[in-house]
């Protein structure tokens, strides 16, 4: 959007609001719906998105608050956003750019029209343009608890005095965090790589059903399903657009399961060719040592430094342990300690404990890993019997 046109779209919101102030009731003809925005194309958009659609034809309203929208404008911006402390915006538009907007992407856009009297349209409504004051429009951003999806329920809640019930859908299963998230992803993909690396172990605890609604899909059905006053909730469900499906192909070459195929592959040649020979490639394990311990200090600091919920307990740290990065300094040496040995020790004990919580459930881990850490479970294994064998000199 051009500075121009970014422009005239803010003075036009600016002028809406004032109207709104000055000609807040809406007439008998108007209308509150959720919209449901399905998935986009990239990591950020794959969970898709939902919206409040106010539609009085009478006023000449037709505009969506939709919560979830970045403030750029906020100062230390990516520092706060890494985290976990960044307020994120409601933002307005009207509804044909918005519609506009999302068409353009493809992305399929489902309305449910709301069963309310004329009051409880008027109190979503006063709450929203209350909301989108300038005072009020930021909000603590919490992608399970506090995003654009839960913010529908929660406003829906508050205006309707807490009286919504959100009856079980038909298709419901029972689920963890990690598993609604990865229901929404191609699990040999980076961004669900990079999920299943940088998320905890608090994530694979079992979802309640309210829980659930933190994905916008889900609002749609529990709403779909809700009750308040002995009736429906919702009464129309309508397809506003449907996605016009597109033949993708995933490429397997580019994908994290043959990526670390390779490495891990390249890596056990080196390890075997070390064995033959009774040697050590301190490159190899330079690389590995400095990857991973920069690795468990990125989690590290997800875990400690940062406001994130979902990155606690982050049992990724068994095979990226950041101890790694402080004991470089023995692969150089022509001797190690004897210490070291016994944390290489350590290291293999952590990988099958790793092993265990994947097998018990405590912590899900990515599937693209799986060549990797079957990799650096025999270089420790190779590093342990090369150490040992070059310290008693046979």
């Amino acid at each position: 959007m051009s500075s121009i046109k970014k422009t005239l779209f803010f003075l036009s919101i600016i002028l809406f609001i004032k109207n709104t102030n000055a000609q807040n009731k809406l007439s008998s003809e108007a209308q509150v719906s959720v919209l449901t925005i399905g998935p986009g194309t990239s990591l950020n958009d794959a969970f898709g998105h939902s919206g409040f659609r106010i539609k009085d034809p009478v006023k000449r309203i037709d505009v969506v608050f939709n919560y979830g929208v970045y403030d750029f404008d906020a100062p230390n911006f990516y520092t706060k956003f890494a985290q976990g402390k960044l307020n994120y915006l409601i933002g307005l538009n009207y509804y044909k750019d918005f519609y506009q907007s999302y068409t353009t992407q493809n992305r399929s856009i489902k309305e449910q029209i709301l069963n309310l009297s004329l009051e409880e349209k008027q109190n979503i409504y006063d709450f929203l343009v209350k909301n989108y004051k300038p005072e009020n429009k930021r909000y603590l951003y919490d992608f399970f608890f506090n995003n654009c999806a839960t913010k529908i329920k929660d406003v829906t809640n508050i205006a309707l005095k807490n009286s919504i019930t959100f009856n079980t859908p038909d298709d419901f299963k029972d689920a963890t965090f990690r598993t609604l998230i990865q229901n929404n992803l191609n699990k040999n993909s980076w961004g669900s790589l990079g999920i299943d690396i940088a998320l905890g172990s608090v994530i694979d605890k079992k979802a309640t059903r309210e829980d659930h609604m933190f994905l916008p899909e889900n609002i749609y059905k529990f709403f779909k399903n809700a009750t308040f006053k002995n009736k429906k909730l919702v009464k129309d469900n309508i397809i506003l657009y449907s996605k016009k499906e597109n033949s993708i192909s995933h490429q397997f070459l580019t994908s994290p399961l043959f990526i670390f195929g390779v490495i891990a592959l390249l890596i056990i040649l080196i390890t075997y060719n070390d064995f033959k020979k009774t040697k050590q490639s301190v490159w190899l394990d330079i690389i590995l040592f400095s990857t991973t311990g920069l690795i468990g200090v990125l989690l590290l600091l997800l875990w400690f430094a940062t406001d994130h919920s979902g990155t606690h307990q982050n049992y990724n740290l068994l095979w990226a342990s950041a101890l790694n990065i402080l004991v470089i300094g023995q692969l150089l040496r022509t001797k190690v300690s004897s210490w070291f040995i016994k944390y290489l020790k350590f290291l293999i004990i952590s990988m099958c404990l790793l092993t265990l919580h994947w097998i018990i459930g405590v912590q899900v881990f990515a599937i693209g890993l799986i060549p990797l850490l079957i990799a650096l479970f025999i270089r420790y294994i190779y590093l342990v019997f090369y150490y040992n064998k070059k310290a008693t000199g046979l």
